[in-house]
């Protein structure tokens, strides 16, 4: 069946109206701490429309990334990895540097970060720190979505897509208002694929995936109240994590090959409450959110044939926040304010057993262990009952954070002056107990079948009292826009490494082992304590930029240019740890600084050719960062692309028959790189490009879209490890193509 037939099929079976639905033009409200228009506000700010999240192909957070200067968002590993760097700021572990909100409610865990994005009505990115209005975890900048609402679009959207490596995904959702009072919608969204990669041990794919969500939301308006509640829920199942090790001799990647099962599970539930009120003098919003991430993550931990070492993480997190704001009404006045509380509380619980198989046991343990017993003892040597080891750790991670906030724009003629400040106070609490037992064997002094068992338990807690600061001013000129400054602090909390306590008891059993026979020797370059890798400190930074938003041509030609220097002190870096230690760890990294500039350029309506240019320069250096191995000063920081690249047009094709409306096709090339890969600076990625491209066809009530990603199979990676002295990249998806149906009833 052809197209055509496709369409007059679809639309004879739905008896709609004649009304043509015109979804890419429903308005958007702003959030409560923003305007619908960030080119009048003092900041360097990316606006992505509904239009845009089409054609671009959005379906997760990665996916806008590559369009957005200075934002690199790696896709690999599975959905708890989610790594996010702007303006030389990032995290790979742990607390994240760019706060996310999706419908007002703030997403804390990193390992939420990357959901399934779908009906998706705006997204803006805010580079630089808001911590002053958005706290925690915003030092490098903000991501806000916005997701379709009943009260401004009614209607059903069916959407069903199907694409190489066996990919398929539909969604389906109503939006309705049966009154001037009420508002709600219900959807629901199924996506899976085989994925791009095959680890060769076994044949099997190893980045497949399968997820299934929903969302519920309920608007009510009662006269100057407005009561928005929404609820979503998604679960996913997937392999992920195809890395592959390289051959550092000869540079070439080898095939992706472990032996023991890897793979990401998540049940992601979050409900936020929302409730506004509106007078001629004031505007208050109160937003009550939960989250509930329960997740478990397998990972072969060697990433090879050998039988080394697994790890089984499980996380169950409940999150659970509350913030009243209180703002100025009438906006044609000269000093508009905006105020307000919040607090948050979250309880993590993780299980973190990491299971030493035989190889493990042999090379990492025992070998350690008779180098220290055969320098007395050259004869003889321990052994264990065990194949098998277990190395269990459990945390307890408690946090509270509670802020007051206030800025303030006061205007005077052509210029407004921008001043807030942020109190915040957050308290970490850290409880873990590690253990492990077995029996060893020692013929020398027959000891055999010996029970032995090594254990750490502790509490741990850690308070930050932090003051945010926050000074712009911006100058109108005439009709062509504006320009700014602006000088703002930002902090990252510090925290607790839960990820090395199972190298920290193996050293401790090889201690023990070796007490046991009176032995007691110097620790070895490859041991860690818990003094030296418990915790981290606070990240802050102040951030200096300059900017503007100009409007040319009838506003046909607009520019948003902005340049940046960030002074960055006790920056948050991971570090995998020399020799054959197995965990990985976060250390302050002393100082550093970046400076860069970011430019986006967009031309519309020039005879149904639209263009949009972005690109991003970062440079990034250590100032300090001494590991007590090197000295890094004056080196690159590591994950980091120096240059974004992206332009990209569509073009529109008026057909105006009744069966096809229009014809639009769209290209776009992107580019990232160089990136380094270790703060050494001796490996590294080149800078890269794609090219992704899309037609769609559309009538008054159905799109048929036909999509493209790296057309041209560019081979890049982007992700890049050692790990027990081997070295490991994660390659980026070849090329994807597909189709997708969109129809609206």
């Amino acid at each position: 069946m052809g197209f055509l037939s496709v369409l007059t099929s679809a639309v004879v079976a739905c008896s709609i109206s004649d009304t043509i639905i015109n979804i890419d033009e429903v308005a958007v409200s702003a959030s409560f701490k923003t305007v619908a228009n960030m080119r009048t506000q003092p900041l360097s700010a990316s606006v992505f429309n509904m239009r845009a999240v089409e054609r671009q192909h959005v379906e997760a957070i990665a996916d806008f990334a590559v369009a957005t200067p200075n934002l690199h968002i790696p896709a690999y590993g599975s959905k708890t990895t989610s790594s996010i760097y702007v303006r030389g700021i990032g995290s790979r572990i742990d607390n994240p540097a760019v706060g996310m909100y999706i419908d007002q409610v703030p997403y804390y865990n990193k390992s939420a970060f990357d959901c399934d994005l779908w009906d998706v009505r705006r997204i803006d990115v805010l580079r630089g720190p808001q911590g002053t209005l958005f706290g925690r975890n915003t030092i490098g900048g903000i991501i806000n979505i916005v997701t379709l609402s009943p009260a401004d679009y009614q209607g059903t959207i069916i959407d069903i897509e199907a694409g190489n490596g066996n990919s398929l995904r539909a969604t389906a959702s109503t939006y309705q208002k049966p009154n001037e009072h009420l508002a709600f919608s219900i959807g629901i969204s199924g996506k899976q694929t085989d994925g791009f990669f095959e680890n060769e041990f076994d044949g099997s794919h190893c980045d497949w995936q399968k997820n299934i969500g929903g969302r519920c939301r309920l608007i009510l308006n009662l006269d100057n109240w407005d009561i928005d509640n929404t609820l979503n829920v998604e679960y996913s199942d997937e392999g992920g994590y195809a890395y592959a090790q390289l051959d550092t001799a000869t540079k070439k990647t080898l095939p992706i090959a472990y032996n023991d099962d890897c793979g990401y599970q998540r049940l992601l539930i979050t409900d936020g409450f929302v409730v506004k009120y509106a007078s001629e003098k004031v505007k208050i919003q109160n937003v009550t959110s939960w989250q509930l991430l329960d997740d478990d993550m397998r990972l072969d931990q060697d990433f090879t044939t050998k039988s080394m070492f697994t790890l089984q993480q499980t996380q169950r997190e409940n999150a659970v926040t509350e913030e009243l704001a209180i703002r100025s009404a009438n906006e044609k006045r000269r000093w508009q304010w905006l105020g307000g509380l919040s607090a948050f509380y979250k309880q993590s619980q993780m299980s973190a057993p990491v299971v030493f198989k035989k190889d493990g046991i042999d090379e990492l343990i025992l070998s350690n262990a008779n180098r220290g017993m055969q320098t007395i003892f050259p004869d003889d040597s321990i052994w264990f009952d065990e194949d098998e080891l277990t190395i269990n750790s459990d945390f307890k991670i408690p946090v509270f954070g509670l802020a007051a906030y206030h800025q303030s724009e006061f205007l005077f003629g052509r210029f407004k002056l921008t001043a807030g400040l942020r109190f915040d106070f957050e308290r970490i609490g850290f409880k873990y107990e590690n253990d492990a037992q077995l029996h060893y064997n020692f013929s020398l002094i027959k000891r055999y079948h010996q029970p032995f068992a090594t254990k750490l338990k502790g509490d741990e807690h850690r308070s930050f009292v932090e003051l945010l600061p926050k000074i712009a001013i911006q100058c109108e000129v005439g009709a062509v826009g504006n320009v700014y400054a602006q000088a703002s602090r930002g902090y990252k909390a510090g925290g607790y490494n839960t990820q090395m306590f199972s190298d920290i008891l193996q050293n401790q059993m090889k201690d023990d082992l070796m007490g046991e026979f009176g032995l007691h020797l110097d620790k070895t370059a490859d041991n860690y304590t818990i003094d030296e890798i418990i915790g981290y400190n606070p990240e802050n930074l102040w951030n200096y930029e300059i900017g503007s938003h100009l409007n040319l041509f009838d506003s046909r030609l607009k520019s948003n240019i902005s340049a940046f220097y960030a002074d960055c002190r006790d920056q948050q870096l991971t570090v995998f740890p020399e020799g054959k230690n197995t965990g990985r760890m976060m250390r302050n990294a002393g100082h550093t600084r970046s400076f860069g500039i970011e430019a986006e350029i967009s031309a519309q309506s020039f005879n149904r050719l639209n263009i949009n240019a972005s690109y991003g320069y970062t440079n990034a250096k250590f100032v300090e960062f001494d590991n007590g191995k090197a000295n890094f000063a004056d080196n690159y920081l590591p994950y980091v692309p120096m240059h974004t690249t992206s332009v990209s047009a569509d073009y529109t094709f008026l057909i105006n028959s009744e069966i096809l409306r229009k014809i639009v096709l769209f290209a776009q090339y992107t580019g990232a790189g160089r990136i380094y890969w270790n703060e050494e600076n001796d490996v590294w990625q080149n800078y890269y490009s794609q090219i992704n491209v899309s037609a769609c066809l559309q009538n008054k009530y159905a799109k048929l879209i036909f999509w493209a990603k790296n057309l041209t199979d560019t081979d890049y990676s982007n992700f890049h490890f050692v790990s027990m002295g081997n070295t490991f990249l994660s390659k980026g998806k070849p090329m994807q193509f597909g189709t997708i149906l969109k129809i609206y009833l």
